[in-house]
């Protein structure tokens, strides 16, 4: 078990406030393409991720395995650059609205979820 992320030392008090966290104090955080609107991924923010990530432009996320603060695209240069954030309506999930240098997933495919679909019934 991990660590809970250090508490945000830079959120705005009004924006954290509205935030309601797991039990480690994080919050999910969908990455959508501005473009395609295609899901690229899924993150952790804590109050301190989510003040980076409004404040330089970059998504910032939270690693729970590695406890540690990491930067999309800081190691592989793909990089997301923030078009825009959102808060559900419950204040439980955040969603990131990027534009996507290179592929979104760590196995270099364009999202998260382009390599396991799995069988389900459509209806029409």
């Amino acid at each position: 078990m991990t660590s809970s992320p250090a508490p945000s030392s830079g959120l705005d008090p009004a924006i954290a406030a509205l935030l309601k966290r797991d039990a480690a104090g994080l919050v999910p955080a969908v990455v959508q393409d501005e473009e395609s609107r295609d899901v690229l991924m899924v993150g952790w923010m804590d109050d301190e991720a989510l003040h980076r990530t409004l404040t330089t432009g970059r998504s910032t996320f939270y690693s729970r395995s590695r406890d540690e603060y990491w930067v999309k695209g800081e190691t592989s240069g793909h990089r997301q650059w923030v078009r825009g954030v959102r808060l559900d309506c419950d204040g439980d999930t955040l969603l990131l609205t990027v534009r996507q240098d290179g592929a979104a997933c760590h196995t270099g495919d364009a999202t998260c979820f382009d390599a396991r679909p799995l069988p389900a019934v459509v209806l029409a």
